[in-house]
C-alpha cells in the first residue's frame, strides 16, 4: 500500500462492493416490498447472491494474501529476520492480516448459506470482525508518520469503526434496510477515502505534492472528508430511488395472471428452502 496504485486498488474494491451493496440491498426491499413484481424476492435467491458474493470476496481475499506475501519485494512468509535481528516487512503482514479476515468472513459466509447448520447472523457478525481488525491494524499502523499522513489516515478510520458498528448492530436487527444503505455509504465512502489518500500522499507526476505539515491543508482534508460522505449518500439515495422505481414500474406492466404464477413461483421456492 506505500503507493499511488496499493490505495487506489483496494479503493476500488471498496468502492465496487459499495455500488453492489447498494444495488442488492434496494433490489431485495424494493422486491420484499412488491413481492409479485419479480422472483427475486425469494430467500433461495437471495441466498445465491450471497454465496455468489461470498466466493468473489474470499477468491479476492486470498489473492491479496499471496499478493503481500510474494511480492518482489515482499517477505515470502519471512516473519522475523535472524540475521539481522528484526522484523521482516512487518506493513506486507498487516496487510495480509487485514485480508486474512477478510478471508474468513466470506468462508463463514459461505458455510452459513450452503449449510444451514451455522447461525444465520454469523456472516454478519464476522464482517463485523473483520472491518473492526482493518480499523484496528490501521489505528496501530500510523507511529512516526508526518501530520497529514495521519489526519488522512485518521480519517478512513471513521468509516471503518462505522462501517464495523453498523454491521454488528445488523446480527440485531437483520434486513433492516436503513442500516444496510447506511452500511453501503461508509463501504463507498472508505473506497472513495484510499483513492483520496493515494493522491494526497503519492501524487501522480502530474499533480503538485501536499505540504504535510500545513494546517490549512489539514482544514481543507476535513472538508473534502464531508464532500466524499456526501457524494457516497447521494448514490446510495439515487440508486435505492432508481431500483424501487424500476420495480414498481414492472409490478405496474406484469399483468394479474403472470403476478399470480409468480407468486405461486415464489411460495414453491420458499417450501422447498424450508425442506
Amino acid at each position: 500500500m506505500g503507493n499511488f496504485k496499493g490505495h487506489a486498488l483496494p479503493g476500488s474494491f471498496f468502492l465496487i462492493v459499495g455500488l453492489w451493496w447498494s444495488v442488492k440491498f434496494s433490489l431485495w426491499h424494493a422486491s420484499r416490498r412488491n413481492k409479485n413484481a419479480c422472483h427475486l424476492a425469494s430467500k433461495i435467491t437471495y441466498r445465491r447472491l450471497e454465496v455468489i458474493e461470498a466466493s468473489v470476496i474470499l477468491l479476492f481475499a486470498l489473492v491479496g494474501m499471496m499478493a503481500e506475501q510474494f511480492v518482489p519485494d515482499g517477505p515470502q512468509l519471512k516473519l522475523y529476520n535472524y540475521e539481522d535481528k528484526h522484523w521482516d516487512h512487518l506493513m506486507n503482514w498487516q496487510h495480509a492480516t487485514m485480508y486474512l479476515f477478510f478471508g474468513i468472513s466470506a468462508a463463514v459466509s459461505i458455510t452459513v448459506h450452503t449449510m444451514g447448520v451455522v447461525p444465520i447472523a454469523f456472516d454478519r457478525l464476522l464482517l463485523a470482525i473483520a472491518l473492526f481488525v482493518e480499523g484496528f491494524l490501521f489505528y496501530y499502523h500510523l507511529h512516526g508518520r508526518l501530520m497529514l499522513d495521519v489526519h488522512v489516515h485518521q480519517l478512513l478510520l471513521f468509516a471503518i469503526f462505522g462501517g464495523a458498528l453498523t454491521i454488528f448492530l445488523e446480527v440485531f436487527f437483520r434486513g433492516n434496510i436503513l442500516l444496510e444503505l447506511l452500511r453501503c455509504s461508509l463501504c463507498l465512502l472508505q473506497g472513495s477515502w484510499l483513492w483520496q489518500i493515494g493522491f494526497v500522499l503519492y501524487p501522480p507526476s502530474s499533480f503538485p505534492e501536499w505540504d504535510s505539515m500545513d494546517h490549512n491543508n489539514m482544514m481543507f482534508i476535513t472538508m473534502c472528508y464531508c464532500w466524499h460522505y456526501s457524494f457516497a449518500l447521494l448514490t446510495v439515495a439515487v440508486i435505492f430511488t432508481i431500483i424501487s422505481w424500476l420495480v414498481r414500474t414492472k409490478l405496474k406492466k406484469t399483468p394479474q395472471l403472470e403476478m399470480g404464477l409468480l407468486k405461486t413461483k415464489e411460495r414453491e421456492e420458499e417450501s422447498e428452502e424450508d425442506l
